[in-house]
């Protein structure tokens, strides 16, 4: 039987699972990094996107390795140099360390399973024979940032089946389920070796300049965004100068880094906003907590993301606003 299916709400206890499983924002698992624990390093999700800001997950990025298998509508999944569209039945394999986000394609509904892990639970924590062995091709493979499976070939049919079974094991959490995802990881692992080229190459990192760069920026911007922040300064925390910090932006997230930096501290006002134990007597104190020294600026900002004014966002708890000029993208 498919532990897939067999997971998903289709009776009342099965229900209680996927809503208990079940990401309600973005910050109950990505921003709190809740990847399981150094022991069990294994956590597998339901994930319905319309209980996501904006039907999407912002980009990141985590030294677990992530499985996506679409259930219902189609995911819209972004590297920094490939995007994918995930039909039900169909995954995706995301690489570790790989910068992500993922999104309801043409903001439909979709959910989805997630299952993410750290290859330390099959390899340890040491260096050993098996990790130079099986583990750093599929890391050092410069090629391997994500990997579609879409049942093309007999071996996407069984990889799906043994990820199937592992979010199955997970989200029913019978006694012993711990040491049967191990098995079923480790035959996931051999499988998904056979499938990568083998040749005797010096190991390559994976994320570009470009990408770890951008990365950098961003945790900066993320941590300073309610300061006054120039290009001069996002530019020097990452070592270049601000003709090559944009060049950077563009090249992986096809915006400007002061367009990153706009976005990212409206996407912070919604969430104060929607917070209920933060109040603010007026918009000039909310834009003045993200970053805005103009008002003005910052309402303007926030109808072109948005499609309605900061009052009307805060009264109504607008979740999905259909934008006037364009839906607010993603690419955060």
């Amino acid at each position: 039987m498919d532990t897939l299916q067999t997971a998903s709400p289709a009776n009342t206890e099965a229900e209680k699972t996927f809503t208990r499983n079940t990401l309600e924002t973005y910050d109950n698992l990505y921003a709190k990094k809740d990847y399981g624990t150094l022991d069990y390093p294994v956590n597998a999700r339901c994930l319905d996107l319309r209980k996501s800001y904006m039907n999407w997950i912002r980009w990141h990025w985590h030294e677990e390795m992530e499985i996506l298998i679409v259930d219902q509508g189609i995911a819209e999944v972004s590297t920094d140099d490939a995007t994918y569209l995930i039909k039900p039945g169909q995954g995706l394999i995301i690489n570790q360390n790989i910068m992500h986000c993922i999104h309801a394609h043409n903001e439909k509904s979709c959910t989805f399973h997630s299952l993410v892990f750290h290859p330390d639970y099959i390899f340890g924590h040491k260096n050993n024979y098996l990790q130079t062995e099986y583990l750093l091709p599929i890391q050092s493979y410069r090629l391997f940032k994500a990997f579609f499976l879409d049942e093309s070939a007999p071996w996407h049919e069984r990889m799906l089946q043994m990820l199937k079974e592992v979010i199955g094991l997970n989200l029913d959490q019978h006694f012993g389920y711990e040491i049967a995802t191990k098995g079923y990881l480790c035959h996931f692992w051999v499988e998904l070796l056979r499938q990568i080229p083998h040749a005797d190459a010096p190991i390559v990192s994976r994320v570009s300049p470009d990408e770890q760069r951008v990365k950098e920026a961003m945790l900066f911007i993320r941590t300073h965004y309610a300061e006054p922040l120039s290009l001069q300064e996002i530019a020097d925390s990452i070592h270049v100068s601000k003709s090559e910090c944009c060049r950077c932006f563009a090249r992986t997230l096809q915006m400007s880094p002061f367009e990153y930096l706009m976005k990212y501290r409206i996407y912070e006002s919604t969430k104060k906003l929607m917070d209920s134990e933060q109040y603010f007597a007026s918009i000039a104190e909310l834009a003045a907590s993200v970053g805005f020294n103009n008002t003005s600026y910052f309402n303007k900002l926030f109808k072109k993301y948005l499609g309605c004014t900061p009052t009307y966002y805060r009264t109504h708890k607008v979740l999905h606003p259909e934008p006037e000029q364009g839906r607010f993208s993603y690419f955060l």
